[in-house]
């Protein structure tokens, strides 16, 4: 955890929490850095931590690979809401798929609904939907790996759990 981290007494029993696990970010770090696939009950248990889970949503691309529905339906398993969405593939070859106005909506609506908002990613993108969730009275906290995380967004949350500090933890 980062400096920037409060007290611990910050975080109470009573707090109402929403996990939003940006699927494609942790698979690559993961990936790039460990060649390790993610522990996402592991992820969902520590970004919870003892609170009471309000939602928990794992925003997922659709690739056609073969073991991707069981992925899926062990997300389900685990106790995520999957969001899919389809790759897209553009005349010139090129591939895009990412959730990151999907999240940061969902986020902006389950606000009045949470005390705090737990955002599973290192995309930097999510550092001025950090900020706006703040500005509005919530707590934010991001779970990432700190070698593949975005400073913008480690700095605009309360606090930032890294990953890589428990690969046994978090890394299958």
């Amino acid at each position: 955890m980062t400096e920037n981290q409060p007290a611990i007494s910050e975080i109470h029993p009573a707090q109402r929490v929403a996990v939003l696990v940006d699927s494609q970010n942790l698979y690559h770090s993961a990936q790039s850095v460990y060649s390790r696939n993610i522990d996402y009950s592991e992820l969902l248990e520590n970004a919870v931590s003892d609170r009471a889970l309000v939602r928990a949503i794992a925003y997922v691309i659709r690739a056609d690979s073969p073991e991707e529905e069981s992925f899926f339906e062990a997300l389900r398993e685990i106790g995520f809401e999957t969001k899919i969405k389809d790759i897209k593939t553009f005349a010139d070859g090129t591939k895009k798929a990412d959730w990151d106005l999907g999240m940061s909506l969902d986020a902006v609506s389950l606000a009045t609904h949470v005390d705090t908002v737990v955002l599973c990613t290192g995309d930097g993108d999510f550092a001025r939907l950090c900020t706006h969730l703040r500005h509005e009275g919530v707590r934010v906290e991001a779970m990432g790996f700190s070698n593949s995380a975005s400073d913008d967004l480690i700095d605009a949350a309360d606090a930032f759990i890294d990953l890589s500090e428990r690969e046994d933890t978090f890394l299958l």
